[in-house]
C-alpha cells in the first residue's frame, strides 16, 4: 500500500468549496493542520468566521473527500473558527474590546432595518461568536423593546457604562437611559456626540462584533461613524421596491465614498407568506436587491420574508432568531450572518495590535 501524503490531501481538500468565502479551504488558508499516521488522516480547519451551522456539514465534507484518497483508511476533520479584527478607515483607532464593526443601514425608514440589526446579531452569536449592539438610532430607538430590556445600565466607576444583556447579546441604547415615550428633541451636535458617548463609554466585553443599528439616512449621525467609528464593514438593507432601492443606492455609494467597505446587500420583505396558506407572493417587487449588489459589484447576503411572526416576535421582545432558532426565517438569518462575516473575514487584516508602542526617550 501506498504512503499517504499531505499533497493528497490537500488536492482532495481543493475539491472542496466553501459556500459562504466561495474559495477552497486551501487556497484560503483555513487549513491549520494535516496529521498523517499510516491510514489514518486528521484534518483541522480554521474558518475566520462563526460557522456552529455549517461546521458538522462542512466537516462531513471533508471526511468524504479525504476518505477517497488510496491508502486512507479512517479521517478526523475538526472545524473550528478564529475572528480577527479587520482593518478600518484610515486615521481612526480601533475601539478596545472590540474585534469588528459592522454597520447596519438604509436609504430610507419602514424597510426593517433595525429587525434585521436585531437578528443577525443573534444569528451571529448563535454561530458562536461574541456579539454586541449598539442602537444609533437616537430618535427612534427600537432595540430596547425588541430584546425585551426595560432595566437601566449601571455604571461602576461613575465614568462608563455596563452594557445590558439579553439572549447572550451584550447591548446599548439612548433607549435604556429614557422612559420609551420621551422623545428626544436634540440638534444634530448633540446627537453625534451621544452616539460617540454610547459607543466609546460603554464597557463592552471582548467583542467578535460589534452590531452598529443606524439611524435611515445618511445624515449627520453616518457622517460621524465614518469619521470618527472604526468599521470594519457595513450591511445595506433593502426591499425590492423601486423607491426604497433608489434610497438604499444612496447609502451604498455614501459607504464607497467614505471608503468603509460594503459586505453585501439583504432584501428584506422579499415575499410575503399568507399567515392561512402559506402562498408566497412578491407584493413589493422581485429582485430589487440582487439586481442593486449586481449593479454595484457587491455580495447579495439573502433574502428574509414578510411574515407576520417576524413583527411579532420583535413586539413581543424576543426576535425570530430566538424565538423560533429551528424555523426557516431563523435558518435564513443565520445563512446571512455566516455570510456577511465571511465576506468580511476576507477584508483586509488589522495588525496594529501585533506592533509594540514605540517610545523614544531623549533623557
Amino acid at each position: 500500500m501506498s504512503e499517504v501524503t499531505k499533497e493528497q490531501i490537500e488536492d482532495a481538500l481543493k475539491q472542496i468549496v466553501d459556500p459562504y468565502t466561495e474559495e477552497d479551504p486551501v487556497s484560503g488558508k483555513a487549513v491549520k493542520t494535516i496529521d498523517i499516521d499510516g491510514g489514518n488522516v486528521t484534518v483541522n480547519i480554521v474558518t475566520g468566521y462563526p460557522n456552529k451551522g455549517f461546521a458538522d456539514d462542512y466537516a462531513s465534507q471533508i471526511k468524504d473527500k479525504v476518505a477517497a484518497v488510496a491508502g486512507v483508511s479512517d479521517v478526523i476533520a475538526n472545524v473550528g473558527f478564529k475572528v480577527v479584527s479587520h482593518g478600518v478607515q484610515k486615521g481612526v483607532s480601533m475601539l478596545d474590546n472590540v474585534k469588528n464593526i459592522i454597520a447596519v443601514a438604509s436609504g430610507k425608514g419602514g424597510v426593517g432595518k433595525s429587525t434585521v440589526s436585531v437578528n443577525l446579531a443573534l444569528a451571529l452569536s448563535a454561530e458562536g461568536a461574541t456579539v454586541g449592539i449598539l442602537d444609533a438610532d437616537i430618535y427612534g430607538p427600537s432595540q430596547p423593546r425588541m430584546l425585551g430590556v426595560t432595566a437601566q445600565p449601571e455604571s461602576t466607576d461613575g465614568n462608563s457604562l455596563e452594557p445590558l444583556t439579553s439572549y447572550n447579546l451584550q447591548a446599548m441604547s439612548i433607549g435604556f437611559l429614557i422612559d420609551e415615550e420621551t422623545p428626544m428633541i436634540w440638534r444634530g451636535p448633540m446627537v453625534t456626540q451621544a452616539l460617540e458617548q454610547l459607543l466609546k463609554d460603554t464597557r463592552w466585553n471582548d467583542l467578535d462584533y460589534l452590531i452598529i443599528d443606524l439611524p435611515p439616512g445618511t445624515g449627520d449621525t453616518q457622517l460621524t461613524l465614518a469619521q470618527k467609528v472604526p468599521v470594519s464593514g457595513s450591511v445595506i438593507v433593502t426591499t425590492p421596491q423601486d423607491i426604497a432601492l433608489l434610497d438604499a443606492r444612496k447609502a451604498l455609494k455614501m459607504f464607497e465614498k467614505v471608503e468603509i467597505p460594503v459586505l453585501g446587500v439583504v432584501e428584506n420583505m422579499s415575499t410575503h407568506i399568507c399567515s392561512s396558506c402559506g402562498h408566497e407572493e412578491h407584493i413589493f417587487g422581485e429582485g430589487g436587491g440582487l439586481k442593486m449588489a449586481e449593479q454595484y459589484d457587491v455580495d447579495y447576503l439573502g433574502a428574509i420574508p414578510l411574515d407576520g411572526t417576524i413583527r411579532a416576535d420583535a413586539d413581543g421582545g424576543k426576535p425570530t432568531v430566538v424565538a423560533d432558532p429551528d424555523g426557516r426565517i431563523a435558518q435564513n438569518y443565520r445563512e446571512i450572518a455566516r455570510r456577511t462575516a465571511a465576506k468580511l473575514s476576507m477584508k483586509k487584516k488589522d495588525y496594529s495590535a501585533a506592533f509594540p508602542n514605540i517610545v523614544i526617550d531623549n533623557a
